[in-house]
């Protein structure tokens, strides 16, 4: 990838690897359903009046609101909220590359290399470790479940950007965000009640308006432009694994602002996480190095 494509990857990082603290923040004051709600009818209001509809067909714009934003956004919200640590999300969550990868396989047609298999094995034991390696209570396996659909959810939308070819990534992101407000408000009104919006609502101070914002600006707007952008640039295969970088800002601001803290066995397997995203990223390169340096040596 060009440097500024690199640079674009290091936004993204940052941008995500912070948005687990803010989202711990806004949980705090605001119901994970009604912040969904709240974070994208943000993203599209009043931007939908002032930016064109992407030239796609209209159930690419639904497939990308239902699967990258709702979808996920359901899962990791009420994830977080039921327990999940912050820090541990943003690892977790990464599961996404190696879903995208084999999505990309089986819908894009995309080749999956020996390099990939290998990657993926190696982080999910990492990602076996976290969970074996937690004390009682402290990552409840249905947080755990919901992330993993959350990743899921993120994949597939991965994919739907990835199958409409070269876009407008800001006019899909905001027409997209049309999608899932509805939906969050529906169910925030159906499982978390009125009288909870309402309190919510009314008592909701600084922190909860500016998590809302960050999370509507900065990890939804900035983000997510530029991360379609990469996926509509280079192969799935290899732009998906880059947010496994995402954790290492996760879990040090986690620590940092959260006082979140790993097990020693934790910490082994984010280890293989990232190892796992090494082999993802660099293991054609390499193979292809060796490759070259046994044909000069004969």
């Amino acid at each position: 990838m060009p440097a500024k494509d690199w640079l674009a990857a290091l936004v993204v990082v940052i941008a995500w690897g912070l948005n687990f603290v803010v989202i711990k923040q806004g949980l705090s004051e605001i119901p994970p359903l009604l912040l969904g709600a709240l974070r994208f009818s943000f993203v599209a209001l009043p931007a939908v009046f002032f930016i064109k509809r992407p030239a796609l067909p209209w159930r690419i714009v639904v497939l990308y609101g239902l699967t990258i934003s709702l979808g996920q956004f359901v899962f990791l919200f009420t994830a977080m909220y039921v327990g999940m640590p912050a820090g541990l999300a943003s690892l977790v969550l990464q599961a996404q590359a190696f879903f995208t990868v084999l999505m990309a396989a089986l819908f894009l047609r995309e080749k999956v290399r020996l390099h990939n298999v290998l990657g993926m094995a190696v982080a999910v034991v990492g990602l076996l470790f976290i969970e074996q390696g937690a004390m009682p209570g402290s990552v409840p396996i249905l947080g755990f479940a919901l992330t993993l659909l959350a990743a899921m959810s993120w994949a597939a939308g991965n994919i739907v950007t990835k199958g409409a070819g070269k876009i407008d990534m800001l006019s899909l992101v905001v027409w997209g965000a049309l999608i899932p407000p509805a939906p969050f408000f529906i169910l925030s009104w159906a499982f978390e009640g009125p009288d909870a919006i309402q309190a919510s609502l009314a008592g909701i101070s600084y922190v909860g308006v500016l998590a809302v914002f960050y999370l509507a600006m900065i990890a939804t707007i900035v983000g997510y432009v530029l991360w379609g952008r990469l996926l509509s640039r280079h192969p799935a295969s290899k732009v998906a694994p880059l947010s496994l970088l995402v954790p290492v800002v996760g879990l040090i601001s986690a620590a940092v602002f959260l006082g979140e803290h790993l097990a020693s066995i934790q910490w082994m397997g984010g280890a293989l996480v990232m190892l796992g995203l090494a082999i993802n990223v660099f293991g054609l390169v390499l193979w292809n190095q060796l490759r070259n340096s046994k044909l000069l040596l004969r």
